[in-house]
C-alpha cells in the first residue's frame, strides 16, 4: 500500500538544517536551568519563592503556546510564516535573557522586574517553539523520511547541551571559583545568545524552500473551516491517539525535567561525585556515542512505526535506569572519577541511559507528526500548529511541576534560602534525594509510557491506511 502513495518529501540537507532550531532551543534551555541561581544571586529571591515563580511561569508558557498556535495557523504571508516566527521568537528570547542575566541582575532590582523579564522570555520561546514544531509535518509525510526529522532534532537536542555544558561547567565556571555568581551567569548568557544565533540562521535556511504559501494550502483546504480553540477541546476529548501521546510524552518529560535541573546536576557532579569538571566531562563523553542510538531509533521507528518504537525504547530505558539507580545506591559515589572500576561502570551506565533515552525521543518526535495526520483523517482538519501546541500546553502544565518538585525537595534537606554549590559536603540526605530526582522519577515515567503505547491506535498499519485515504481525497 505504501508504495502506491505519493508522499511529500524534503531534501535530507533541508531536514538536517531546519532541525537546528532544536539546538537553538536547547542553548536557551541550558541557560535557563540556571535561572534559579540568577534569581537568587542577582535579584535576592529565596529558593522556595523561586520554585513557585518558575512553576507558574511554566503554566503561563503552556497557555501561551495554544494561543500563538491558533494565530500561526491563521497567519499567512507571501513570504511564508515559519521563518517569521522562528527568528522573531529568537529575537524576543535573546533580548529577554540579556535583560534578565546582565542588564538587570545584581543591581538591586527585585522580584517584579525578574518576573516581567521572564514572561517576555516565555513569549519569545512560545513563538519559536510553535514554529519549530510544525516544520516536520509540513516538510514531509513520508513514513520512512519522517522519523529522520526526529533523529536530527534529537541529535541537536543532545549535541547543543554538550557544547553548552562544556563551555559553562568546564570553561566559564572555573574562572569564577566554581561559584554560580552574577558575573559567571552574565558571561554564560552572552555565550548562549551568540551560539544560538548561528543555529537559528541555519534553521531558517533549511526551511526556506518549504516555508511558502502553497505548502500551507492543506490548512486552508480543510473546507475553509476556521481553526478555533474548540479544535483543541475536540482534539483532547475525541482523539485517542492524541490522548495516549500526550500522557506518555508528558510523563517522560516531567520525569526528565526533574532530573535536568541545574541544582540536581550540581548535587550529582559537584557534591556526590566531588569533581564537577571531571564528572561532567565523563558524562559528556558518554553522551557522544549515544547519539548513534538516535539514528538507530529513527530507523527503528521508520521500519516498525512510532508506537512500537516508543514502547521498545521505553522498556530498554527502564532497565538501564534501574541499573544506574542500584549502582549509585550501593557504592561510595566519591570513588567515581577516582577508582577505575566505578568510573568505567558509571560511564557505561550513563551511555546506556542517555542512548536509550535518545531512541525514545526520536520516536516521540515522529509520533507528533503521526498525530497531525490522524487528526486530519478524523476531523478533516490539517492543523499542525494546533496539534503541536495543544500537546505543548499539556506538556508545560505537567512539566511545570518539575521545578517546584526539585525546589521543594531541596528545601526539605536544608537549602531554604540558598542554592547547592559544588563545594558543599555530601550527606545521606543529599545522596538519596539526588538519586531519586535524577533516576527515580524517570523510572515511573517509562512505566507510564509503556502502558500508554499499549493502547495507542497509531500502529504502522493504521498510518499507512491514513496516508492512502489522504491520497484518494
Amino acid at each position: 500500500m505504501e508504495n502506491q502513495i505519493n508522499y511529500r518529501k524534503a531534501k535530507n540537507w533541508q531536514i538536517a538544517l531546519s532541525q537546528m532550531n532544536s539546538a537553538n532551543a536547547m542553548c536557551f534551555y541550558i541557560l535557563m536551568t540556571y535561572v534559579s541561581y540568577v534569581g537568587n544571586a542577582g535579584y535576592g529571591i529565596a529558593t522556595a519563592i523561586m520554585g513557585t515563580i518558575l512553576t507558574f511561569s511554566r503554566i503561563l508558557e503552556g497557555v501561551l503556546n495554544p494561543v500563538i498556535a491558533v494565530f500561526v495557523d491563521k497567519f499567512n504571508t507571501r513570504f511564508g510564516k515559519i521563518r517569521i516566527f522562528l527568528f522573531g521568537g529568537w529575537l524576543i528570547q535573546s533580548a529577554a535573557v540579556l535583560l534578565l542575566f546582565i542588564w538587570g541582575s545584581g543591581k538591586g532590582h527585585g522580584i517584579i522586574l525578574f518576573v516581567v523579564m521572564y514572561v517576555i522570555y516565555l513569549f519569545g520561546y512560545a513563538m519559536n517553539n510553535v514554529a519549530g514544531q510544525i516544520m516536520g509535518p509540513v516538510m514531509t509525510n513520508d513514513p520512512e523520511q519522517r522519523p529522520m526529522v526526529g533523529v536530527w532534532a534529537t541529535v541537536y537536542s543532545y549535541f547543543a547541551p554538550m557544547i553548552m555544558t562544556i563551555l559553562i561547567t568546564m570553561v566559564i565556571l572555573p574562572k569564577y571559583q566554581n561559584t554560580y555568581s552574577v558575573e559567571m551567569l552574565s558571561t554564560s548568557c552572552i555565550v548562549t545568545v551568540t551560539i544560538s544565533l548561528v543555529f537559528i540562521i541555519l534553521a531558517c535556511i533549511g526551511v526556506s524552500e518549504t516555508d511558502c504559501p502553497e505548502n500551507f494550502e492543506d490548512v486552508a483546504a480543510t473546507n475553509n473551516e476556521k481553526v478555533s480553540f474548540k479544535d483543541m477541546v475536540s482534539l483532547l476529548g475525541k482523539n485517542k491517539a492524541m490522548q495516549t501521546y500526550v500522557i506518555s510524552a508528558s510523563a517522560v518529560k516531567l520525569a526528565n525535567q526533574v532530573g535536568s535541573q541545574s541544582i540536581v546536576s550540581t548535587m550529582m557532579f559537584g557534591i556526590l561525585i566531588g569533581n564537577m569538571q571531571l564528572s561532567t566531562l565523563i558524562s559528556v563523553i558518554a553522551m557522544l556515542p549515544s547519539i548513534v542510538f538516535a539514528i538507530i531509533g529513527g530507523k527503528y521507528a521508520g521500519k516498525h512505526g512510532s508506537r512500537k518504537a516508543i514502547s521498545f525504547w521505553s522498556f530498554v530505558s527502564l532497565i538501564a535506569t534501574v541499573l544506574m539507580t542500584v549502582f549509585l545506591l550501593t557504592i561510595n559515589t566519591r570513588t567515581i572519577t577516582v577508582a577505575v572500576l566505578p568510573t568505567i561502570v558509571y560511564f557505561v551506565l550513563t551511555l546506556a541511559v542517555n542512548g536509550t533515552k535518545m531512541g525514545v525521543t526520536a520516536a516521540t518526535t515522529s509520533m507528533s507528526a503521526d498525530v497531525v495526520d490522524y487528526e486530519k483523517d478524523r476531523s478533516g482538519k490539517f492543523i499542525p500548529a494546533v496539534v503541536t501546541a495543544t500537546y505543548s500546553m499539556i506538556d508545560r502544565l505537567v512539566s511545570s511541576l518539575a521545578t517546584v518538585i526539585t525546589m521543594g525537595c531541596v528545601a526539605l534537606i536544608g537549602y531554604e534560602t540558598t542554592m547547592p554549590q559544588p563545594n558543599d559536603p555530601m550527606t545521606n540526605g543529599i545522596k538519596y534525594l539526588t538519586v531519586l530526582l535524577l533516576y527515580g522519577f524517570p523510572i515511573i515515567g517509562w512505566i507510564i509510557s509503556i502502558i500508554c503505547m499499549k493502547i495507542s491506535p497509531l500502529s504502522k498499519e493504521k498510518m499507512a491506511e491514513i496516508q492512502a485515504k489522504g491520497q484518494k481525497k
